[in-house]
Order: C-alpha cells, then sequence, then structure tokens
C-alpha cells in the first residue's frame, strides 16, 4: 500500500493545534449532524403531536441510547486499536483489525438487537414512562430496536476511517443520514401522521441509507482502503479482538454506567410528570449540541494521542491536551452565553407548549453546569482513550455513573427535599467526577509508561 494511495493519514508530525482542528471539525460537524437529526425528531414531534408525543421520543431514545452507548464502546476501542497500528507502521496489523471490528460488531449489533426487543417493556417500565406516552415510547423504541444493524454499522465504519486519520469522509455518511432523516421525518409524521413510529423509521432509514452508501464507497476504494472486502479478511483475528474487548468492554461498560444512571434519574423526572419529562427531553436534546462537541474534540485528540503513543511522541500528547482544552472551554462559554440569553426562543424550536417553555429558563442554567463538566472531561479522555487504559475507563463510568450521578441526585433530589431540581442539578454536576480523575492520571504521568494495545 503506497504513502500515495492510502487512506491513512499521518497525525503524528505537523502543528499539533492546527492538526486537531483540522481533524477534529469534522468530526464536530460529523456529530453536529447527528445531533440536528435528532433535534428534528423532538421539532416534528413536538410541533405535530406535542407534550405527549415529546415525552414519548424522549423516553423511547433514552432506552436507543443506552445500547448506542455499547456501540460506541467497541467503535471507540476499534478506533484506538487501529490508530495505535497505523502509529507503529503495522499496516498487515491496520488491516486484520479493520475484518475483526466489521465481524464483530455486526455479531454484537444482532445480539443486542435480540436482547433489546425482549427487555422493551421491562426498561419501560423501569423507567417510570408516563402513560400517556407508552405507546409510543414503545413503537418508537421497538422501530430503533429493530435498526440496530445500520446504528452499529455506521459506528463502526466511521471508527475504522478515524483510527486510519480521515474524519471527513464519516462527516459525509453523517450528512446523508441527517438529509434523509430530514426528508423522512417530515414525509412520516406531517403527511402521513405516523406520530412516534414515522419518527423512529426515518432515523432507522437515514441511517441505512448512509451504512449502505459508505460501504459501497470504500468497496470501490478497497485498493486505497487496505482492505480488500474478501469474505476471509472478516474473520476475526486472535490478537485484534482480544485487544477490542480489553479495552471496548471497559468503554461499552463506561458509557452503559453513564447512561443507565441517567435513565434512573430519569425514572424519578418522569413522576412528575409528562410536562416535566418533556422539558427533559428537549434539555437533553441542547446538551446534546456540547456533548457531541467535547466528544469529538475527545475523539480526535484519541486518535492523536494513540498514533503518537505508537510513535513514541510524548511531547505531542501534552499539547493536544492543551489546545483539547482550551478549545472545550471556549465552545462552552460561547453555548453558554447563547442559551442563556433566549431559553424560551430556543425551546420554542420544539414545541409552542406554554406549559413547556414556562421551564426553559430554569432548566438552561442545568445546561450550563453540563457544558463546563463536559469541557474539562475531553482531553483527558482523549488520553485515557488514546493510551487504551481499559482500567481507568471502567473505574470512570462506575464512579460517574453510579456513585456520582445516582448518588448525588438522591442526595440533592431526595434527602435535601429539591425535588427535580436536585435530580437534574445532580445529573449535571456527576461529570466533574470524571474530570477530576482523568486530570489526577494525566498529571501522574503514568500514561507515558501504560502498555498500549498493540504490544
Amino acid at each position: 500500500m503506497s504513502s500515495e494511495k492510502s487512506m491513512i493519514n499521518d497525525l503524528t508530525t505537523g502543528n499539533v493545534a492546527q492538526q486537531l482542528l483540522r481533524f477534529s471539525y469534522p468530526f464536530m460537524l460529523a456529530n453536529l449532524l447527528q445531533v440536528v437529526y435528532n433535534i428534528v425528531d423532538m421539532i416534528v414531534i413536538g410541533q405535530f403531536v406535542g407534550s405527549t408525543g415529546l415525552s414519548a421520543v424522549s423516553c423511547g431514545g433514552d432506552l436507543v441510547s443506552l445500547f448506542l452507548y455499547v456501540a460506541m464502546g467497541f467503535a471507540s476501542a476499534s478506533q484506538i486499536l487501529i490508530a495505535q497500528f497505523v502509529g507503529s507502521g503495522d499496516r498487515e496489523g491496520v488491516k486484520r483489525a479493520i475484518g475483526t471490528s466489521f465481524s464483530f460488531c455486526g455479531l454484537l449489533a444482532i445480539g443486542m438487537t435480540i436482547l433489546a426487543l425482549i427487555g422493551t417493556d421491562w426498561m419501560l417500565g423501569l423507567l417510570n414512562t408516563p402513560q400517556e406516552a407508552y405507546a409510543g415510547a414503545r413503537v418508537y423504541a421497538i422501530t430503533c430496536f429493530a435498526g440496530f444493524l445500520f446504528t452499529f454499522g455506521y459506528n463502526t465504519v466511521a471508527a475504522v476511517l478515524r483510527g486510519m486519520g480521515d474524519s471527513k469522509h464519516p462527516l459525509l455518511f453523517v450528512f446523508i443520514a441527517a438529509v434523509s432523516n430530514l426528508v423522512l421525518d417530515v414525509l412520516f409524521v406531517a403527511v402521513f401522521h405516523w406520530d412516534a413510529f414515522g419518527t423512529a423509521l426515518a432515523t432507522v432509514m437515514g441511517q441505512a441509507i448512509s451504512v449502505i452508501i459508505s460501504l459501497v464507497y470504500l468497496f470501490r476504494r478497497r485498493d486505497r482502503f487496505g482492505f480488500d472486502f474478501k469474505l476471509k479478511s472478516f474473520a476475526i483475528d486472535p490478537v485484534s479482538i482480544k485487544a477490542m474487548v480489553r479495552l471496548g468492554v471497559p468503554l461499552a461498560v463506561q458509557h452503559a454506567a453513564i447512561m443507565i444512571s441517567m435513565l434512573f434519574v430519569n425514572s424519578y423526572v418522569n413522576t412528575y410528570g409528562v410536562v416535566v419529562s418533556a422539558v427533559t427531553g428537549v434539555g437533553n436534546k441542547l446538551r446534546n449540541i456540547m456533548s457531541i462537541t467535547t466528544n469529538a474534540i475527545s475523539a480526535a485528540g484519541a486518535s492523536m494521542v494513540a498514533q503518537n503513543l505508537g510513535a513514541g511522541k510524548m511531547d505531542r500528547v501534552r499539547q493536544v491536551v492543551k489546545v483539547a482544552l482550551v478549545v472545550g472551554l471556549t465552545v462552552a462559554v460561547v453555548l453558554s452565553l447563547i442559551f442563556l440569553l433566549a431559553p424560551r426562543l430556543i425551546f420554542s424550536i420544539f414545541t409552542s407548549d406554554a406549559a413547556v417553555l414556562e421551564w426553559a429558563p430554569r432548566y438552561m442554567v442545568v445546561l450550563v453546569v453540563y457544558f463546563f463538566c463536559f469541557a474539562l472531561m475531553a482531553p483527558f479522555n482523549a488520553v485515557i482513550n488514546g493510551v487504551g487504559n481499559a482500567t481507568l475507563s471502567f473505574i470512570i463510568g462506575i464512579m460517574d455513573g453510579v456513585v456520582a450521578r445516582v448518588g448525588v441526585a438522591l442526595l440533592i433530589g431526595v434527602v435535601m427535599g429539591y425535588g427535580i431540581y436536585g435530580f437534574w442539578y445532580g445529573s449535571a454536576v456527576a461529570g466533574f467526577v470524571t474530570a477530576a480523575i482523568g486530570f489526577g492520571y494525566y498529571a501522574s504521568g503514568k500514561w507515558q509508561t501504560h502498555r498500549l494495545l498493540i504490544h
């Protein structure tokens, strides 16, 4: 595979700040597009169905996100593994890791689909889904679960390309999904009046179109891509799968633990009725604007960290952390000002329900806490994930999800008697625990001597 024809992008040379921004902006745009097409779901359902529809999509979407985070955990493991092989110059290792990623994540998607479909009613019950929204939440969740093969497929293709240093094509593929979703959302909900089912079907079909196009693109450029798509190349490589599982399981547990804790908090939130449930649903979509942005910084940073660690360039890793911190905090400040200055206007994009709009200014303050929390987490998560420190990823997931989020929410909401505000703020401040642990690990310098996945 010659360097001219290879799709691999070397992230171990050049100006770190320029590279991180150039490499992360497609991440940000791609993830922002994902937020946009999720927001489109909420806007369409809110405007044409109302607060009951918002609550249904919010509750059903929470369940879908739980399993999606598992997919993201293993996709991130694939990305880091491939990036470390790239950094070390092992092209055959890259090829084996790609085949293993495709096969393993496909099998995982099938398994998660079966588990999710079996447990839908049980999970909605645990979530205390409002009775008025139950039917809509159920059909939304089941429809999305049925499309998991496409959801996992998109995440896997994106992770493989990003591990190779290509963040632009994942942007193109999510753009295709977003546009498809927008058109189908309006058609299915506004024209056909399929409500929550129409919203879910639009999402699944948008992802399916994106995955099919992305695979066709990669197949037609298989010589440059470095993967021939022959059946034997999809064989699961023992070395690669061991590394993927060693990192992927803790990452999946980390993401799942955080999501489970949020579901736990939301189960209390939902007891306050459909209006508060709708407010939280809209707030979660707005929160994702910052979350996805900082996740993009973290993911781009992780690929850069992984490649530079593979190449033994520690100083560049430190520069990645500094740049990621500055960028994240800048975005947090800008978004905070916008959201605090126009809370009702922003919420009115989703719904005209006066009862929901009344809560908007109060929830915007909660979002500001989330924004700065995410900004502080991103650079240190990049180091932890780039190194492939599975143990610390697991600890962070448990601390953030189980100990901090649930513990603080119950303390403020129940013990101290602040009710809904306790659950909102308790969930928001939990991420500072993750940021503190990540900073401690980075400051200790232990990441410099951690054993890489490829060794």
